[in-house]
């Protein structure tokens, strides 16, 4: 009974599983970021074109 109470307390399989989260967490953060970012850029390129065009 000793035992296996034991091997449950040195069980670490969750303690992976929430560091593949806080990864994915940290990913999804920066892709967030750098979407935004060219977003942006993206806008304002669009932008000057249409004004160029309108011309």
């Amino acid at each position: 009974m000793k035992n296996k109470l034991m091997g449950i307390l040195k069980d670490d399989a969750g303690q992976a599983m929430t560091e593949y989260g806080l990864i994915i967490a940290l990913v999804a953060v920066v892709v967030i970021v750098a979407l935004g970012a060219i977003g942006t850029n993206l806008n304002t390129k669009f932008l000057g074109i249409g004004t160029e065009l309108a011309k």
